[in-house]
Parts: structure tokens; sequence; C-alpha cells
């Protein structure tokens, strides 16, 4: 009768390589019916199931044979194993997997038949130290110290070969119980890892047994270093070790310390030879002085390099040191004296590069056909993982010691517990850790050869891809199922790797003393003063704020927080900064992402800290648009929007509102307040000059009009559709002033004229009316208070100034200039361009103010003096009271009034004969009457200077205090913020900005009083 499944079962044979081969085997062990083609019996099929399902089913039928004939030859007449497969899922599931994936432990089976016993579900613990030390005639009640320890078998070859029996029956319980599943990876690691204590304990006692009597007493102490000491060794690998001996007081007379360490020697050196033989090669190659120094050190001897010569990778490995075997007390005093030098290592010049060097070299070894095929060394594999976790250890380890750990994964857990990872990160590398360490361990149990390199045979990659679980599926085979799998996981820890191991925060943090990272109240008080803050009692309560408690967020900020306080530090204030920073921090503490930019993208922490150190402007806007932040993580998102993409997004924002006018333009001010944001940072940081920001900033006020103007009209069509059908009138808006030359600052006006056109039919009153309707209804909707700044729509270019009508028909402009436009308004017809409403009629104004602005033949000699006249009366009315002309951006000497007062009459005079000064904006103009023979070179080079030196200097002001005004301080922080903007660094002296800003706007009077007064 056939057990439920046999179905299967009867076709188990297929999924063998070599069919009747199997069948021959199957039917050899009395488990198959060649006749029936099915297993013998209900027992019998689950071990067919089994070894079909194998990583290499042919080679565990194959090894089964083998052993099952060693078992009947050795226990004729017990049938033990055949019976217990049967009976026991667990043994079968134990045995078969490590048939079918280790030929080495396969061959081991066959020597010694009798070790499947050790695979069953009754046998003892995977790893028995005590049974190592007896095989080798060691007590494992009194484990060996030094010399003068239990006395042990001496190193013959059968006191050898029995130590080396007893590692491999370990190693075999090991191995089967991570092949069934039993065990997780750190289960397995750290089996393998007490299995090598073990042996190394065993293998020192019977070098101790060799030594020749009277030999001098010592002490030794086997510190087990890279993945032994991190308790995640491999199956095979080579075992990392340090020695470090003392004389031994207690071991029968005084020793020197020459003859102690000559004992030491030997004994070490016969301890590695044993090992060798049993089960691995012993490294001491991390040793001080590597393989060219001493084999054995004293205590004090290894202090004293690690002290005075020791490079950045040695502290990196004794990151993972940890006492393995002989004298334990002592390897505890060794780590006792160096843990210290280990966790202040990060301070060392250039350590954190130092470490990332030392990782691109590795790389740079493998043979380019080889790299993508290992596991271990190549992109995204085991050593990204752990280079990138030991650099996060060793410079956050220093203040956190719950990082401290050797083990990689138990530190990355550790790491994001404490905030220093992301728990997604974490997650993710955890488990591509796991799968990458699980293609080495089945790729060195096959033959217990050290190896990490993914087989390229077609067979050896199908046996790989089964030893990892893959069966094949609907849509693809193991192996395309197992390389896939491989090929996600490789990109996930380079990308993880690189945000990790290359964050810009950990060379920041790194450089911060290790004192400054753990300071009393008062240390701490006297460290904020020391910094600069003016209020370090204060400084002090917001860090407190926002690092107390055992929260996660507390966590990161206290791994920010010691890099951004010198960051604050260099700012021109830091107290407002750091209140600012807490600010933001409150207002986005329950935004995931906001800690998470800091800790990952350094870069945002470091301008975050200067921007807000260094602008109250930017300090503002960003606590009414916290989230806005983002736009610092690259120089790309610094990068002002495109006129046209501002012109859709603001539509698009209005259009979201188009049943509530005011909703509209909150909407469109509030994307005015990010790209205003955008701007100053850029500004700020150094990405844009100052007519770039100029430009920047007239994109956003145009798109902003435009937004305005479209709800107004919106408000005004609806009513006018009630009314009369229809809004009886065009619009348009022209840009005057700074707007209309495109070079706005942080403070100005939108200075405009409004200019209409009746439809035709249409009665010239109504289509007054409804023009001023919408043109009020813009402008108060973009002057109602809100949590944006405000919008001042200034009109007053208009014909008549303020005494005449906000809006004229394009007629009466006609008249007016027709009959009463005098020189000041063909003045400020220079700047004119249209910027909103109905573009035909825009163009149709420029048209009609070209012959007034461009008069061809220029001024007459009473329009220039009138020009002169009225500019002489700004200087000596307009300067506030108080204000030093000397220094005042707008109206001082050199000024920007200066500046562009000379331009325009040059463009007022000449731009008739010369068409290449009809520009609106002033630099532009400039340089045309430069090639036109107008002005002198130098000449021109001084005003450009002094334009974009005034013009800087008063949006500085602006940033750095956060209130409009042209008049630059005296002294203070405001004008050291207004020197930082220029580039000057922290500590400079601000006479230096003031004496350049000094001789920019004399060289540039003197060429005004020249030209303009001429």
């Amino acid at each position: 009768m056939i057990a439920p499944g046999s179905r299967d079962s009867a076709r188990a044979t297929r999924r063998f390589a070599d069919p009747d081969r199997a069948t021959a085997l199957l039917t050899g062990l009395g488990l198959w019916d060649p006749a029936g083609q099915r297993p013998t019996d209900s027992g019998a099929a689950p071990v067919v199931d089994a070894l079909a399902d194998a990583a290499d089913p042919d080679r565990a039928a194959a090894g089964l044979s083998r052993l099952a004939d060693r078992v009947e030859r050795a226990e004729p007449a017990a049938g033990g194993l055949g019976h217990r497969l049967r009976d026991s899922a667990v043994l079968r599931a134990r045995l078969v997997g490590v048939l079918g994936a280790s030929s080495a432990l396969t061959d081991h089976l066959v020597a010694h038949p009798g070790d499947w016993r050790l695979l069953d579900e009754d046998a003892p613990t995977p790893v028995d130290p005590a049974a190592l030390l007896a095989a080798v005639g060691a007590d494992p009640a009194d484990p060996p110290r030094g010399s003068g320890g239990t006395p042990a078998r001496d190193g013959s070859p059968d006191t050898v070969e029995r130590l080396r029996v007893g590692y491999q029956r370990c190693l075999l319980a090991v191995a089967a119980r991570d092949l069934a599943g039993e065990v997780d990876l750190v289960g397995t690691t750290a089996a393998l890892s007490r299995l090598a204590d073990a042996t190394l304990a065993a293998a020192h006692a019977v070098a101790l047994a060799g030594l020749r009597p009277g030999s001098p007493a010592c002490r030794l102490a086997v510190i087990g270093m890279g993945k032994c000491g991190g308790v995640e060794l491999n199956y095979v690998s080579d075992v990392d070790v340090v020695f470090v001996a003392e004389p031994d007081a207690d071991g029968g007379g005084a020793a020197s310390e020459a003859g102690s360490l000559r004992t030491a020697t030997w004994l070490a050196t016969e301890l590695i030879r044993i090992a060798g033989q049993v089960a691995w090669p012993v490294d001491a190659a991390l040793r001080p002085e590597g393989r060219v120094g001493p084999l054995v050190r004293t205590l004090a001897s290894h202090e004293a390099y690690y002290r005075r010569w020791a490079r950045t990778w040695e502290f990196q490995a004794l990151l993972k040191a940890r006492p393995a075997a002989g004298d334990i007390a002592l390897g505890r005093a060794y780590l006792e004296r160096l843990a210290p030098l280990v966790w202040t290592a990060s301070e060392r010049e250039h350590f954190v590069a130092d470490v990332q060097a030392m990782r691109r070299r590795v790389e740079d070894t493998l043979p380019t056909g080889l790299a993508e095929r290992e596991v271990k060394l190549g992109p995204g594999g085991l050593r990204d993982v752990e280079f990138a976790v030991q650099l996060l250890q060793l410079v956050h380890g220093r203040a956190d010691e719950s990082l401290r750990s050797g083990t990689t994964l138990v530190a990355l857990d550790a790491l994001a517990g404490g905030g220093y990872v992301g728990r997604r990160d974490a997650v993710t590398l955890a488990a591509s850790y796991g799968f990458l360490r699980a293609v080495e361990h089945r790729l060195q149990l096959q033959r217990l050869r050290r190896t990490h390199l993914i087989p390229d045979d077609p067979a050896a990659l199908r046996w790989l891809a089964r030893a990892m679980g893959y069966r094949p599926g609907a849509r693809a085979d193991a192996v395309t199922l197992f390389q896939a799998e491989r090929a996600r996981h490789a990109r996930e820890v380079r990308r993880l790797h690189e945000k990790l191991f290359y964050r810009p925060l950990l060379d920041a943090v790194a450089r911060v003393p290790t004192a400054d990272l753990r300071l009393s109240p008062q240390a701490a008080r006297s460290r904020l003063s020391a910094l600069g803050f003016a209020d370090p009692d204060g400084a002090l309560r917001h860090l407190s704020a926002l690092t107390a408690g055992v929260s996660r967020r507390a966590a990161i900020q206290r791994a920010l927080l010691p890099v951004m306080l010198g960051s604050f530090a260099d700012a021109p204030d830091p107290d407002a900064g750091l209140l600012a920073y807490r600010q933001v921090s409150e207002a986005l503490q329950r935004t995931p992402w906001y800690l998470r930019l800091l800790r990952d993208t350094g870069q945002v922490a470091d301008r975050l800290a200067v921007l807000l150190g260094s602008s109250r402007y930017v300090a503002d806007l960003l606590s009414r648009a916290p989230e806005a932040l983002a736009m610092l993580a690259s120089d790309r998102d610094l990068v002002p929007r495109p006129p046209e993409q501002l012109r859709q997004a603001l539509a698009a924002a209005v259009s979201r509102h188009a049943d509530a006018a005011p909703d509209a333009v909150a909407a469109a001010r509030a994307l005015r307040r990010h790209e205003l944001l955008r701007v100053a940072c850029a500004d700020l940081l150094g990405t844009l000059d100052v007519v770039e920001v100029g430009e920047a900033l007239t994109s956003v006020m145009v798109a902003t009009l435009r937004a305005a103007l479209d709800a107004a009209l919106d408000v005004t069509l609806d009513v006018a559709l009630r009314d009369a059908g229809e809004l009886p009138t065009r619009l348009a808006v022209i840009a005057m002033g700074r707007l209309g030359g495109a070079e706005l600052g942080y403070g100005s006006d939108a200075d405009v004229l409004f200019v209409h056109e009746p439809l035709p039919g249409a009665e010239a009153i109504e289509a007054d009316r409804a023009a001023l309707a919408v043109a009020e209804r813009m402008r108060a909707l973009l002057a109602e208070p809100g949590p944006d700044p405000a919008v001042s729509v200034d009109a007053d270019l208009r014909p008549e100034g303020r005494s005449g009508p906000l809006v004229r028909s394009l007629d009466s402009y006609a008249a007016y200039y027709r009959r009463w436009s005098s020189a000041w308004e063909a003045q400020a017809l220079l700047r004119a361009t249209p910027v909103a409403g109905d573009a035909d009629l825009g163009a149709r104004f420029i048209e009609l103010v070209d012959p007034v602005r461009h008069r061809a033949g220029g001024l007459d000699p009473a329009e220039v003096t009138e020009i002169r006249r009225i500019k002489a009366r700004v200087d000596a009315e307009r300067l506030p009271r108080g204000a030093d002309r000397a220094t005042h951006t707008k109206l001082g000497w050199g000024g920007l009034a200066d500046i562009e007062w000379t331009i325009q009459l040059l463009q007022l005079r000449h731009a008739g004969d010369h068409p290449e000064l009809r520009t609106t904006r002033t630099l532009d103009a400039l340089r045309a009457a430069s090639r036109a023979g107008l002005l002198a070179a130098d000449d021109a080079a001084a005003l450009e200077a002094s334009w974009r030196t005034a013009a800087q200097a008063r949006n500085a002001v602006m940033l750095v205090s956060g209130r409009a005004s042209d008049q630059l301080p005296r002294r203070g922080r405001v004008l050291d913020g207004v020197a930082r903007a220029f580039g000057y660094p922290p500590g400079r002296d601000t006479g230096e900005f003031l004496d350049a800003y000094l001789r920019a706007t004399r060289r540039a009077r003197a060429v005004v009083d020249r030209v303009f007064y001429d």
C-alpha cells in the first residue's frame, strides 16, 4: 500500500539527473520497488521524497548508499539507520541535508559510520567543548591557562587525529541543524565560533603537553579577531588571532619576561600548527606590525604599539577582539587596556577617509571578471555591510556604549535602535547580509574549502540554487530565481553601503572631540559659551528639550547636535539659529522623514544649521513651511524653477480653489513662500549670483501676479455674468521699476501699471468700472494678512501718480503720453514690460510707449537738466534721517540709484539712435552703452561692480535681519551676517567687507559725477 502523497513519490526518480542509477541505488537501499516504480512502503516514501528534494539528489542517494553499506558492515544486526530514517523526520532532514549539500561531510560519515547518531533527535548539543578537551586528555573542568595548566597528550599524530575527528563531529552536528533549517544564521555562526574556541583551547592543551620540562612559565591568552572574535565564524575560514603573554608568577618560580615570551612563542607556534592540521589555518597577521612583528607580545608592548604606531585599520580590527582561549583573565585585561584606544580612534585625522579608502582598495584588488561573483569582497557583498556597520560603530560608539558589539547583526540592530540607521534600512541590510552569509556557508560546506565565489558552471550553480532552497516554479527555474534574488540583495547592499558608509555626517561626527559628546550641564554651558552662544543657558534649554528622553527622535538628535553645534557656532547668530532649529524640529516632530533626512544626508543638517544661524528671513519662511527643507538635500532642488513651470504650478494652485478667490490666492502665496525659500537658500549657499537672484525673484512675483489676476478675474467675471452677461473689457498688467527690469530684491514691491481696453460695443464707463474692480480686487487679495509674506502692488508710477486713476484704457494712456508726458515718466517707462493679463493688449501698450521712452533724437537740454534736478532732489529728500550716505545701498554715493539714473539717462539720450540700448535691464543697458562707445570700458566695469555689490548687500540685509532696509549697519551681528553672505569667513574683521564696499561705491560715484552730471 502506498501512503498519501505517494503519487509524487512515484515520480521522484524523475528529479534525479540519472534516474536509472537513482533507481538502482534506491532499490539497493530497500526504498524502491522497480517493478511498480514506486516506494516500497509508506515509510520509504518520505525518505525517497527527501532525497529527490536534496540540493544534489544524485549525490544524496549515492552518499546514503555508501553510508548504509558502512553502517551495515559496522552494525550488521542493528538496522538502526534504515528504521530511524523512516520514523524520524528530524533525522531525515538533517542527514539528507548533509548528504546533498556536502561531499566532505558525507566522506566523514562514511569514514565514521556511527556518527549518524549525532544527527538523531536525542543527539547532544552540537558543540561540546568538554568532549574536545577530553579527546586530547585534558581535564574539561580545568582548562589550561598557561604553561602550568592541566596536562594533556602531546602533539603526536594520534592526538591530533583524535582532535580532528572530534572537531569534524561537532562541525557535522552544526551543519546538519543549519541545513535542516532548525537554527538561523546567528545561531549557526555562534555555534561555529564556540567550536573554534573549543578547538583553540584543545590545541593549546596539546601544545602545553609538548613543552620541555623546565621551560619558563608564562600566561598565554589567545584573542579571537575577525569573524571568530565577532562570534560570527564561517564553516571554513582562517581563524584570526592575536597572542598576548605575561610571565606566570604562579607557575613555579620566577620567570624572566624574555624567557616567558620564548615559551609563549613556542606555545603559539605549536597551537597554530596543531589547529591547522585539525581544522583550519590560524592567522596571526592582525598582530602589531603584521607578519614581520613578533608573534607574541606582552600586554604593555601591545598597548605601547597601539598608542604610538597603530594605523586606522588596526583599530577597526580590534573592534571584534575577544578572549577565545588560553588565559581568559589575561585576555580580558588586554581588552580593558586597549578598548579606550579603539573608541577614540575615530578622532584621528582623516579616520573616516582612511576607512573608506581601505574598502576601495579591497575592491580594486579583485580581478574584473570575478568581482561580480564574489559574495564577500565584491560590490554589494559582505564586506560592504561589515565596513559600513563598523564605521558607524567606531564613530558613534564613542558616546554610545550600546553600539560596542563585535557581532555585525547585533551591532546593526543597536545602530537601528539608537537611530543611527533607519529601521527599514537596518531590516533590509540584515536580510541581505543573512542571505549572503547563507550563500557563503553553502559554498564552503560542499567541500569544506574556503571560498566566496559564485560558480559559473551550470551544474554547480544549479546545486547552489537548490542548496539555498530554491526550486523550479511556474515562471522560472531554480537558478533563475536564485540569481534574481542575489542580484536584488547585492543592489540593496551596495545602495545602503554607499548611503551609510559615505554619509557626510560620519566625518563631521568623527571630528567632534569625544569629550564634547558627553558633557555635564556646567561643562555644556562653558562649551556653548566658548562656541559663541550669547545665551548659553538658553541654548542649553533648547538642547535639553531636543534630546531629553529615550525616544528614537531624542537619540537621533543626540547624534546630530554635537555636529550641528559647530555649524551654528560658525554662523553669525548661533542663538537664533538654534532656536529656529528647535522650532522647526518641533513643527516636524511627527514627520517621519525629517530627522532621517538630517541623519542620512549630512549636507542637509550642515546647510540647515548655516542657514538658520545666518538668516532670520529663511528661519521665518521655514517656520511657516518646515517641510520645504527637503530641498536642501540636493543642489538640483535649489535651482529656481523656470518661469513657465512656476506659472503652471501657481495656475494649478489657483484652479483648485476656483470657488473661493481668497483661498486661491492664499494657495498661490503659499507656493510663492516655497519659491522664496528656495531662492534665499540658494543665495546664501552661494549657488546663485545677485543677477540670478533678481531674475528668480522676478519670476516668482510675475507668476504670483498672474495667479492673483486670474483669481480676481474669476470673481469679477462671476459678478459681470450675473449683472451684465460678460466682463466688458480686457486687462493687462505692465511691470515697472525693478520688476520690469527683472531685478527684484527680497523686500521689493511690485511696481505696475494697469491698462485695459473695452470690448467692441462696450460702454467705456462700464469697462472702466470693471477694470478698476479687477485691479482693486487683485491688490486686495495679495495684501490680505496671512502666514505668508504679503505682496504689495504699487501703481504710483502711473500717469499723475497717486492722484491719477488706478486703471486707464489704452486710448487714455495714448492721449496722456501724447499731451502731458514728462521726462521722468519717459524714464519710468524704460523698464515697462507686460507680465500678466491679455498678452496682445500688453504688446500694444509697449508699441505705444516705445516712441516715448526711446525718443528719436533723445532729450533736449532742458529735459536733461530736469532729470538731474529730480535726481538731486531725490538724493536730498528721500535719504532717511540719520542714514549714512556712504553705506546706504540705494541712495548712497555709488549706490543703486546713482548707477541706475546714470544708465537711464544714457538710454533716454541715445536709445533712439542705438537700438541695443532698448532694454529694461540695468546691466544689459550698461554693457550696451559701453559697446556703443557711450561709456568707457573701465567706467562700465566700475558701475557694474558697484551695482552688484550694492544690490547684493541690500538683499543680504533682508536675509540676515528679516527686515527690508537699504542701510548697511555700522556694526554687530547683522553686519557680520552680511559680510558672511559675501563669502567672508567666520572671524574675519567686518571692516574688510566695509572697506571693499566703500572702494567699489567710491569708484562708481566718480564715474557718476563725470557721466551723469557732464
